[in-house]
């Protein structure tokens, strides 16, 4: 697991429908704002890892949510079809 994914599987799991489906960009980025939260993420390389792939890290995130919904329950998550 990458940086971004492991750390909206962290986001994912504190909220407590454990859904997929309520985590967004802005749930992410403001996670990405509390160091104390996954203090071992290196939020620099979720940027950079954003901007490589010439993409606005809002869009970066939401494409991550979506990619992970499909193997929600492998990765002992939620979406609203569970």
């Amino acid at each position: 697991m990458d940086e971004l994914s492991g750390f909206i599987r962290a986001v994912t799991l504190v909220r407590p429908s454990k859904s997929l489906d309520e985590v967004t960009p802005q749930s992410v980025r403001r996670k990405m704002k509390d160091k104390a939260f996954s203090r071992d993420v290196n939020r620099d390389d979720i940027t950079k890892g954003a901007q490589e792939l010439g993409l606005e890290l809002d869009e970066h995130i939401a494409f991550i949510v979506e990619s992970m919904k499909p193997v929600a329950a492998q990765i002992d998550l939620r979406t609203g079809g569970e």
